[in-house]
């Protein structure tokens, strides 16, 4: 069941509330034209469908292929290779404080070398729609919701747009490689937030880590804690979220 975890009832006002900051406007440029796609592709942004939807990617929307698929590729369990690996190179390359060249250099602490592209073909192979979130995405954007990626992860979402064609239903706005901060970091949902120009309030939050949804309540985002597409799809209609299907979904891949 996904767990809502805000107050218990939920009203968005039919108007965003803007937020004035004097602070710098965080950078959100990446190199696909399908991934810097921000609110100027929503129309008539002064009346916006209220609330706005921020998704985590991985094992939200997109199967991870970290768990899944990884430690089969290094031949070795999860435990093997959480134990070898370096303590801080994904996440620097998370945040891109790194590129994937050092990744490869950093990624075992005793040195070995990496198959970066033999990696890197493992995770792009094993990136899938959850089931049933396309189809629900599908409904969210087809009922004019804007929604948003707010996901801790680096360039290889590319490789996810690429395969998936997330930007179909919403934007790669908020990525951690771009901006150098990670969920839980409580400046990465204020600085979305300011980004988006609304009240924390007028947003609604997505993830399958609860302490990535109790960061959000903590600033004033409504969370659901995710758990599969079809409790999701419940709990948002319980919010008042319209989630009826009015159009068949464009499947992965059609032209």
């Amino acid at each position: 069941m996904v767990l809502l975890l805000s107050l218990p009832s939920v009203c968005f006002p039919p108007r965003p509330s803007l937020l004035h900051s004097t602070s710098t406007r965080m950078d959100l440029k990446a190199p696909h034209s399908e991934m810097n796609r921000s609110r100027a592709s929503f129309p008539d942004f002064n009346n916006r469908k209220l609330p706005i939807l921020l998704f985590d990617i991985m094992d939200t929307i997109v199967r991870d292929p970290f768990y899944h698929d990884v430690p089969a590729f290094f031949r070795m369990s999860m435990k093997e290779l959480i134990e070898c690996k370096h303590p801080t190179a994904w996440l620097e390359f998370e945040k891109g404080t790194i590129d994937e060249v050092e990744l490869a250099r950093k990624f075992f602490k005793d040195g070995r070398p990496l198959d970066l592209e033999g990696l890197k073909n493992c995770m792009k192979s094993g990136y899938s729609y959850l089931e049933g979130v396309e189809e629900l995405l599908n409904a969210l954007k087809n009922n004019n919701y804007e929604m948003h990626a707010f996901t801790n992860y680096p360039t290889w979402c590319e490789m996810i747009e690429d395969k998936l064609k997330i930007s179909r239903y919403m934007s790669w706005t908020f990525c951690s490689f771009k901006n150098g901060k990670r969920k839980p970091d409580p400046d990465f949902y204020l600085e979305a937030v300011e980004h988006l120009e609304v009240d924390p309030a007028n947003c609604v939050f997505v993830d399958d880590r609860m302490k990535n949804v109790e960061a959000a309540i903590a600033v004033g985002i409504v969370g659901l804690h995710f758990k599969n597409a079809e409790t999701l799809r419940q709990d948002l209609s319980l919010m008042g979220i319209d989630v009826s299907d009015n159009v068949e979904v464009n499947q992965t891949g059609d032209q």
